[in-house]
């Protein structure tokens, strides 16, 4: 019963859309935007079709339009919150693991980060080089990072959901996120300050945006700071905390029972579950200019900054020691054995490292479009990067400090490196109104690279947490590829749109794809329409993917993760990567029976062979010579500390899935008079996820160790299979307020223990019950230009479920997750935020 006042919260949202209809008999005002987009029945759409003058309400594809309105009204200023707010089939990354945690992703319609294209103002975006290596629901995740890409720079967005390869080619299997910039006069100031209802989280930012034009061009530029704060959801550590006794476990000795007892904040000693603290500045401009009648000059871009720290596993008074002995030949510490009756301790009473990134993002689009003879032309440029530095923080080198007794803290690891070149040609002519032609080239280049941190980073062992990327691991590497497309788009009878496009790319790392896709839609009346899709496309691996190499080291584990196409996956048979490929198709309904409602229905089939996954953990025998992981660990180079469980793990093409759903989208615009206007609108989105054929092995791993169910489990279960959302604007005088009611179904995640992944007692379950949240916003215009605003979002502060500990405070399975009382949640772990706002218009 615990789900029905969130049902009815949903339940009275659409009762009173529907009520309104009673009131409906006045002629529609001037009603203020949806809490979800625009006006559907006028406002122009570019994504989806190469078409002219087609809006949402005609399209044959579904979109969904966000407006800039729609997302001044979200409380926390980054565009992952935006989205996830306001489109149901788009789930934020609530939180990351080590460097995750710095570049947090999101998913739409339930699939993996990187089968989604973004585009801004119809070109490609270039991916994050903050590749996301921990096992998770948005695992091996490299898309763009939306946050570059701020909220008061945008015009609108346009959310293609349908599969869109043949279009715009590779990554567009879910869909695709175009993001127009805005291009009008005036300006406005934004600040807004808030944080997490437990005190912590603190955002403060500041943002103006400002415009000018006349007859022949304009000019826009935003600036944007964001200063966001830690928080933290941890609770007390199993290893330093026994809840059946409330006091260190009895088998520790009493040595390092009195130290852990005075470690910081004990029992609750570790800050790992949270998020970063982070400082973020980003500066857009977008530009035009007709340098002729016929031929207009047009550039936009991006550059910004993010420096941020985020908390590890904290590492217990006894995890760094060694021999006292000093060798009188060379005045250095001898190795001895860890843990000795006289080891020396630098950090007595623990550490806790960070992980840190100190990131430059930018990318800049220039073109030339016009008209010629009948035939309308845009050609482009674009250049994009990401450098994200990272350095490990408040650690310490075991095997540095057990040689030769240096206790450095602070450590330089590396850096990645992701960038991308795009030229485009694209033609089209209409051929009145009966037809449009469409074709075009794109030539793009990609490059990533890893940089070598500081000797001392990676020596031995390497850098408690994170050690630096050692000479093997480093390197760049790079590929292109051309591809040519075309296009038709069709009115042949009143009522009838149809769409065919077909695309080649050839790529230099793994030869050529062709895909195709058709639509079509027909309107019966002007209130009643269907349409539907079919489409092939593929995602190519990302070059992190296929060459990211580096070590993670837990309290209790050490893991190395394997560039897929590197010598040492050859060691345990692991093949190249390969690009996915997928078969699309989708149903619709469009219906509107008044002038003031529209209702789109839209069902879809998504398959996708070759998935490109995270394997499961390897486990290396290192008393064997022989034994194969152990030997890829030596080929990459790597070094694992003694004594600790070893893994290797690396990106492998494996299972096909199937994933079936339903998105659906109604708004209704209200007039009541004296009582102001209003928009309702209720939108949501079902999608299931199926293993239809399981990963196979190689000839030195078998399938169920290359594929363990924590795995299949991330593509499957982990994100809710059901959100719902109901909204309300409501515009009444000087006062407008925004509600949102967001409906969330159970989700599952299978966790396993580290230290015996194979075992059948190793996996628990980590469920987050059907739970709802309200966003609520109320504005004051005190003038025309000012307008004051506070709001909550998640008001009831709703977090999920924490892990189920049993008597002996340890997760059925896993002693390792103390600490840890949240594994994943679609909706964030940190729980309510509050936050004020002013907008001044300028």
């Amino acid at each position: 019963m615990t789900n029905v006042p969130s049902l009815v919260r949903i339940a009275l949202v659409v009762a009173l859309a529907s009520s309104t209809a009673a009131f409906g008999q006045s002629p529609p005002g001037a009603a203020p935007e949806a809490p979800g987009g625009v006006d559907e029945q006028s406002d122009i759409i570019v994504t989806g079709t190469r078409a002219s003058g087609i809006t949402v309400a005609e399209s044959a594809a579904p979109i969904k339009l966000v407006g800039a309105d729609a997302i001044s009204h979200v409380g926390q200023p980054n565009l992952n919150q935006v989205l996830t707010q306001l489109v149901p089939s788009f789930t934020a990354q609530g939180f990351g693991g080590d460097t995750a945690n710095l570049t947090l992703s999101a998913s739409l319609r339930g699939l993996n980060p990187n089968e989604t294209l973004v585009l801004v103002n119809g070109k490609r975006r270039h991916g994050t080089s903050n590749l996301q290596v921990l096992a998770s629901a948005f695992q091996g995740g490299a898309a763009p990072d939306l946050d570059y890409i701020t909220p008061n720079a945008i015009d609108h967005i346009e959310v293609l959901e349908d599969g869109a390869a043949a279009q715009y080619g590779s990554d567009a299997i879910a869909g695709v996120i175009n993001i127009l910039l805005k291009h009008k006069d005036g300006g406005t100031f934004t600040a807004t300050g808030g944080q997490y209802y437990k005190g912590d989280g603190e955002t403060y930012s500041t943002s103006l945006n400002y415009g000018w034009s006349n007859d022949r061009g304009f000019v826009n530029f935003t600036g944007f700071y964001r200063y966001h704060n830690f928080s933290n959801r941890g609770q007390y550590d199993t290893r330093v905390y026994d809840p059946a006794t409330g006091d260190v476990p009895a088998t520790v000795n009493p040595t390092l029972a009195a130290a852990y007892r005075a470690m910081p904040g004990w029992p609750n000693i570790n800050y790992i579950v949270g998020d970063a603290r982070s400082k973020f500045g980003v500066g857009s401009y977008n530009a035009g200019y007709d340098l002729a009648d016929s031929v207009q000059f047009y550039t936009f871009g991006t550059i910004g900054f993010r420096k941020a720290e985020s908390y590890e596993n904290v590492r217990l008074p006894d995890r760094v020691v060694g021999s006292s002995t000093i060798d009188p030949a060379t005045g250095l510490f001898v190795a001895g054995t860890y843990g000795a009756p006289d080891a020396l301790v630098p950090r007595p009473q623990g550490f806790e490292p960070q992980e840190a990134v100190r990131e430059l993002d930018y990318q800049f689009t220039g073109g030339l479009k016009g008209d010629l003879a009948g035939f309308h032309w845009d050609l482009s440029g674009s250049y994009g990067a990401d450098r994200a530095k990272i350095k490990t923080l408040n650690s310490i080198n075991k095997s540095l400090y057990v040689d030769t007794h240096n206790d450095q803290s602070d450590f330089y690891d590396g850096f990645y490196r992701a960038a991308e070149t795009v030229f485009n040609l694209d033609v089209s002519r209409e051929i009145g109104s009966i037809a449009t032609l469409a074709a075009g080239g794109e030539y793009r280049n990609n490059s990533y690279t890893i940089g070598g941190g500081e000797p001392n980073s990676y020596y031995g062992t390497g850098a408690q947490s994170f050690p630096g990327f050692n000479p093997l691991a480093a390197g760049r590497h790079a590929r292109h590829n051309y591809a040519i497309y075309g296009d038709v788009a069709l009115t042949p009878v009143e009522g009838l749109k149809l769409d065919g496009a077909v695309r080649y790319e050839d790529y230099s790392d793994f030869g050529h794809k062709t895909t195709w896709k058709a639509t079509g839609r027909y309107d019966f009346t002007p209130a009643i329409a269907v349409r539907g899709t079919a489409s092939t496309g593929f995602r190519a691996p990302t070059l992190a993917e296929e060459w990211y190499t580096a070590v993670n080291v837990s309290p209790t584990s050490a893991t190395a993760q394997l560039a897929a196409n590197s010598a040492a996956a050859k060691v345990l048979g692991i093949q190249n990567l390969k690009p996915e490929t997928s078969r699309n198709y989708s149903a619709g309904l469009v219906l509107r029976p008044t002038s003031r409602l529209t209702v789109t229905i839209d069902a879809y089939q998504i398959r996708i062979r070759n998935r490109i996954v995270g394997s499961g953990s390897l486990a290396a025998d290192t008393s064997n010579a022989n034994d194969p992981v152990t030997r890829a660990i030596a080929a990459a180079g790597v070094v694992l500390e003694p004594g600790l469980p070893s893994f290797v793990s690396a990106f492998v093409n494996g299972p096909t899935t199937r994933t079936r759903g339903i998105d659906l989208v109604a708004s209704y615009n209200a007039d009541f008079d004296r009582f102001g206007k209003a928009v309702f609108t209720l939108s949501g989105a079902y999608n299931k996820t199926r293993i239809t054929r399981a990963g196979a092995g190689t000839a030195i791993v078998p399938a169920d160790e290359l594929f363990n169910p924590q795995t299949y489990s991330f593509l499957t279960t982990t994100l809710p299979r059901w959100k719902v959302i109901g909204g309300v604007n409501w515009s009444l005088g000087a006062f407008n307020l925004v509600a949102r009611e967001t409906y969330y179904s159970q989700s599952v995640a299978l966790l396993y223990n580290d230290n015996d992944p194979l075992a059948a007692t190793s996996y628990a379950y980590s469920r987050v019950k059907p739970a709802a949240l309200t966003d609520l916003e109320l504005d004051y215009h005190l003038t025309e230009r000012i307008t004051l605003a506070v709001g909550a979002n998640n008001l009831f502060d709703k977090q999920p479920e924490k892990v189920r500990f049993d008597q002996d405070g340890v997760l059925s399975g896993d002693t390792l997750v103390g600490g840890a009382p949240y594994t994943h949640g679609p909706y964030g772990i940190n729980g309510g935020y509050y936050y004020g706002r002013i907008d001044v218009k300028f």
